[in-house]
């Protein structure tokens, strides 16, 4: 069936873990929220807040720091939009615009400006706040999820039947013609544990196209009744997946999906291939009894 994305799974698991690009702990996520580039006291991911530049410690070399600014639209609390040397105010933001990550920012500063101004920021809160931003980034619902409803469930369970949808199911599976897999994209973008190269990603979209086409195939075949739950599985399962390609995708734009579909590819790729084989197996069962 479809294997053409899933080879040298485990080697990538253990290459992306090791990079540290997986952001799968409290550890990493740590380092994450802790990161101060240009060391003016203000987080990188504050600085984005603030329009300010993370390597920069004076943003639009006014002779005043981002961090003296910064306090300035701190201590009169502004509501609407304000400008202090051309830094922005986090509330003049378009809320209908943001990112997952601008979301994701906007929330974890909140929260640290909160704990931080009852004198409640420690090591253990810090740990806390890092293990939830990790849960947070790795767990998200499916966008689309298929029911029975949406698949060609036929009355017919003879042998016919089911050797028919069988052979409809390699035809399928056999017009594969990418001879490159998401982790032959994914091992080259990986370039290191400090670097990575974000040229190669428009290779997953070749891929991403190849899925949806055989999801799409998938929904319109004759499907026998005893096999229609194994059958929306695997297309659940491959929704996922092209889910995810199209959420790493986006790391020029939104990292912290990107990460998100990085840290549930594995777990898909597991899925996908254990209801191909549940349904695999309930076929041979039904062509041999």
């Amino acid at each position: 069936m479809a294997l053409f994305f899933l080879k040298n799974k485990t080697t990538f698991k253990n290459e992306a873990t090791e990079s540290g690009l997986v952001y799968g702990g409290a550890e990493k996520i740590g380092d994450l929220v802790s990161k101060d580039t240009d060391k003016d006291g203000i987080l990188d991911w504050e600085e984005s807040l603030w329009g300010t530049d993370p390597t920069k410690k004076d943003t639009n070399d006014d002779g005043v720091s981002d961090s003296v600014e910064i306090e300035k639209i701190k201590s009169v609390q502004v509501k609407n939009t304000a400008d202090y040397g051309g830094v922005a105010s986090v509330v003049s933001q378009d809320t209908e615009n943001l990112t997952e990550t601008d979301k994701l920012s906007r929330e974890l500063f909140s929260t640290i400006a909160t704990l931080n101004q009852v004198g409640d920021i420690d090591q253990d809160t810090v740990d806390k706040l890092s293990s939830s931003l990790a849960e947070r980034i790795q767990n998200s619902t499916p966008k689309k999820v298929f029911s029975l409803s949406d698949m060609k469930v036929i009355k017919d369970d003879s042998a016919q039947a089911v050797k028919n949808y069988d052979e409809a199911l390699n035809k399928i599976y056999n017009q594969s013609p990418i001879k490159y897999t998401v982790l032959d994209v994914l091992a080259k973008f990986i370039v290191d544990e400090n670097n990575v190269d974000e040229s190669v990603l428009p290779q997953l979209d070749p891929l991403i196209i190849q899925t949806n086409k055989i999801i799409s195939a998938l929904v319109k075949i004759s499907v026998p009744p005893s096999l229609a739950s194994l059958h929306l599985e695997v297309i659940n399962e491959l929704q996922k997946l092209s889910e995810n390609m199209s959420d790493i995708r986006t790391f020029n734009t939104d990292v912290v999906v990107a990460f998100r579909g990085l840290t549930q590819y594995d777990t898909t790729t597991d899925d996908l291939l254990t209801a191909m084989y549940k349904l695999a197996r309930a076929i041979d069962e039904k062509l041999n009894n």
